[in-house]
């Protein structure tokens, strides 16, 4: 799973594509939270990310939603910038 942006100590990551893998969406992992993280709405679909982290994350997804769009539908993966 190739991790595409790190900062204030989050790791964001998306595996690869497979059918059977639902609708876009990031991985989150904090510290000993995980959250994993729609691309279109950027809200939590499952996870215990604490509020402050998951705000950020949702900041972060929908500032970079087309570049991880484009990420889901072509398994190009790149590293984004980091939330400031």
């Amino acid at each position: 799973m190739p991790v595409i942006a790190r900062f204030y100590g989050m790791i964001i990551k998306m595996y690869l594509q497979g059918k059977e893998h639902g609708v876009a969406h990031i991985h989150v992992i904090y510290g000993e939270c995980a959250g994993v993280i729609d691309v279109r709405t950027g809200k939590m679909l499952e996870g215990d990310l604490p509020p402050k982290a998951l705000s950020m994350i949702e900041e972060w997804t929908l500032l970079h939603q087309q570049a991880l769009l484009k990420m889901w539908e072509t398994q190009e993966f790149a590293q984004l910038p980091p939330l400031e």
